[in-house]
């Protein structure tokens, strides 16, 4: 069953979805060689109790952590570890939390260091596709106008492949709502998209082929090429004529550009 949110409701996952960003954004300041996952993953959990909210993640389903944090061939769902991070890596954050009874979920992909040019290209088509995806998200429009324009833009403009396995989906009073939003798909078909309606959109792309498989922890998911992978999300509520983007990029955007350890990700014109 699909849950169309009241203006009062997606008010609420907006301050969740705003504090997750704003726990990236923390994330960020922290990144540099040698700083470990389990460290920025408790630098994280203090952060949001510190705002009295709960980390969505942590505990759900049975997952250990605050933070999936998937570096380089991982594509999510990592989880912290005591591995320290090192010059040229690429490390994928996933955020999410509670707030208010609501969840906001997040995640924005990091590049650590002298990260060679074809990664980082990696990184800035990724970062547009969900953009490409996010205009789809008009009332009329159907789910599978926004996989459509993810996939058309990743796969057959740069070659890179789209993750079948995982997608975006609803969000709410639970972190995961239907529906599923893939990010792959025809036009015209799936879901008709209508006001009200708050979804979670999150491009998973891989520098070499699609296909993945899974870590012997049991959650990372590996790129099954072993080639570097990208994810960035947004939740956004459906609106008339323009989606409404509930979480916001821009403070960890302007935290990358103070760490001088970090490389600045560009949104391309996709023209």
């Amino acid at each position: 069953m699909i849950f169309y949110k009241t203006e009062e409701e997606v008010e609420l996952i907006r301050e969740s979805c705003l504090l997750v960003c704003k726990t990236l954004a923390h994330v960020a300041s922290l990144i540099r060689p040698g700083i470990t996952g389990l460290h920025l993953d408790k630098e994280a959990e203090t952060f949001i109790r510190d705002h009295q909210a709960t980390p969505g993640f942590k505990g759900y389903r049975g997952f250990p952590a605050t933070l999936c944090i998937s570096p380089n061939e991982a594509v999510v769902h990592g989880i912290p570890s005591k591995a320290e991070f090192r010059d040229g890596d690429v490390l994928s954050v996933d955020c999410g939390v509670q707030w208010h009874g609501y969840f906001g979920d997040s995640a924005y992909t990091f590049a650590l260091g002298d990260v060679s040019e074809d990664k980082m290209k990696l990184l800035r088509v990724t970062n547009t596709s969900l953009y490409l995806g996010i205009e789809q998200a008009i009332a009329g429009n159907r789910l599978g106008d926004i996989g459509f324009a993810i996939q058309e833009y990743v796969e057959r403009r740069h070659r890179y492949g789209v993750v079948r396995e995982l997608v975006g989906h609803g969000i709410g009073k639970n972190l995961h709502e239907e529906p599923e939003v893939p990010n792959y798909g025809k036009r015209g078909r799936g879901v008709k998209l209508q006001e009200g309606l708050v979804i979670a959109i999150e491009p998973m792309v891989n520098m070499g082929k699609k296909e993945v498989t899974h870590a012997e922890d049991g959650w990372t998911v590996i790129a099954r090429d072993h080639k570097v992978a990208a994810h960035y999300e947004h939740s956004i509520v459906v609106r008339k004529d323009k989606a409404d983007i509930l979480s916001d990029h821009a403070g960890i955007e302007e935290a990358v550009l103070k760490n001088k350890e970090l490389k600045a990700v560009a949104v391309l014109d996709p023209a």
